[in-house]
Parts: structure tokens; C-alpha cells; sequence
């Protein structure tokens, strides 16, 4: 997918009809870098794969939420196969960092995509982190952004043969809180659940979260919320079905947050 400038300008104005309000002027430098992005999700480099998954994923929409650009540093917290993470990548350029992030049971899954898609340093200014969420240790105020992309649910969920959760939500959150710099921002995506419903049992049962659970505990963490974008919403998703069903794989209704730290 490539993205020409009045791709950008169309990107702007769907952002705001959207909710988001952009920095003012004094946080100017704060800003997604929209050529940067679009040049990331055009480069020729990334897995077909990748370019295949742009047309639901939409990135340039979050990675925008998310104030992308050169010199960024960044965790994608729970990446997965690493989708974002080369994007994040791309985009940050020589001067920016990623910290590709996986607990144990993230790495195990997603296995041999990983280790190919970082073969040989084809993306240097990365760096990879496998250790349990309770574990992880970030340096106080040194991160700009945090991103989770249908990952901030299973730090409720339970693998099988586990005593416990794979992570407590508020230390997670507020070890990200200490990590990132003032101003700093956190982007989650994820599937709604049932309004008021129990996320250990949505996300155990359907792997979705109410958004409610979400901003209590960013919120009681210290963080504000400052964007709420509806370009992932579904209608025809009655939030019962499993997000891995076939019927709505793709196409879950979902919220994109985005929250800042003071400063």
C-alpha cells in the first residue's frame, strides 16, 4: 500500500472527524511524521505478508495516533510476530530505537516469524526482549511511546496449565508510566467486550476487554486519556463471539486509545 501526500492530508481529516485533536502548537515536535510512515509502509523490504495485512490493519492510522517518527523511541509491548515493530522501525530511522517485546508464551507462538523477520540485522535499530511481564525492566523516563495492538487483553488471560494470569495489569501499566518520558504516550488497540463485563472472563473466554477496564487502570496509574478514534469500530460485531471465529476474524468491532503521560 503506498501513500501519496493527499493520502496523508485524507489520513488528517479522517483523524479528526474521528476525535482526535492534534497537539498544539508548543508540542508541535511531538507530531507524527506522516511522510516517514507512509515511506515505511511503502518500503518494498517488508514481508508480503505484511503489505497484504495493511488493508485491515491500517496502520498508517494508528502509528499516526501514535506520534511516529524519526527519532522515537518506542516498545511494542506484546508484538507478536513483529508486524508493528518493523514499522515502528522503519519509520524511527538510525536516530530511534524499538524495543521488541514478548513474554515467554508470545515468543514460543509466534517462533521461527520472529527470528526471520530479524535475521541477519535487517533492522538494527531494533531490540528484542523476551522475559515475563512482571520482569521487565525499562529505564525510568526513557521511552517516548508504548504501543499495544490486540495484545493489552492477555496480560488477564491464563494460558493453559498456568496457575495465574500473564501479567498484574496495574504493575504493567505503571512500570510504563515510570518508563516513559514526560509527555510519553501509550496507544492500545484491542476488541471491545460486553460493556461492564469481567475482563478475566471476556478475555479468557473471547480474548476481548471492555475499554472501561482499560482507561480505569491507565487512568489510576496516573495517565490521561487524550484520544478516542472510532475508524475500527464494527456495528454487526455483538461482541459474542470468539475474535478468532471466521465469521469476524479482521473485522472485530475494536477502540483505538491513545493515553498521555503530564508533563
Amino acid at each position: 500500500m503506498r501513500s501519496s501526500p493527499i493520502t496523508a492530508g485524507l489520513m488528517s481529516l479522517a483523524l479528526l472527524a474521528a476525535g482526535y485533536a492534534a497537539p498544539a502548537a508548543s508540542s508541535r515536535a511531538r507530531q507524527a511524521d506522516s511522510a516517514a510512515i507512509a515511506a515505511a509502509i511503502a518500503s518494498p523490504d517488508r514481508p508480503a505478508a505484511d503489505h497484504e495485512r495493511d488493508s485491515w490493519a491500517k496502520p498508517e492510522t494508528v502509528l499516526t495516533l501514535l506520534g511516529a517518527r524519526p527519532g522515537l523511541h518506542v516498545i511494542d509491548y506484546l508484538a507478536g510476530d513483529g508486524y508493528y515493530s518493523e514499522l515502528l522501525a522503519r519509520t524511527v530511522g538510525p536516530s530511534g530505537q524499538v524495543i521488541v517485546y514478548n513474554n515467554g508464551g508470545y515468543a514460543s507462538f509466534v517462533g521461527p516469524r520472529l527470528v526471520k523477520r530479524f535475521a541477519d540485522r535487517r533492522l538494527p535499530n531494533t531490540l528484542e526482549k523476551v522475559t515475563e511481564i512482571a520482569d521487565l525492566k525499562l529505564p525510568p523516563a526513557s521511552l517516548d511511546a508504548a504501543l499495544f495492538v490486540m495484545s493489552y487483553h492477555d496480560v488477564y488471560f491464563t494460558p493453559h496449565g498456568a496457575s495465574q494470569p500473564m501479567g498484574d495489569p496495574a504493575q504493567m501499566v505503571g512500570a510504563l508510566f515510570a518508563a516513559l518520558k514526560p509527555g510519553g504516550v501509550v496507544v492500545v488497540q484491542d476488541h471491545f467486550a460486553t460493556a461492564g463485563s469481567d475482563p478475566v472472563e471476556s478475555v479468557n473466554k473471547l480474548h476481548r476487554i471492555d475499554p472501561a477496564v482499560v482507561k480505569r487502570t491507565f487512568e489510576q496509574a496516573g495517565f490521561k486519556l487524550d484520544a478516542e478514534i472510532d475508524v475500527f469500530r464494527n456495528a454487526g460485531d455483538d461482541h459474542s463471539k470468539l475474535v478468532f471465529d471466521p465469521t469476524i476474524r479482521h473485522k472485530t468491532d475494536q477502540f483505538l486509545l491513545r493515553f498521555r503521560k503530564p508533563g
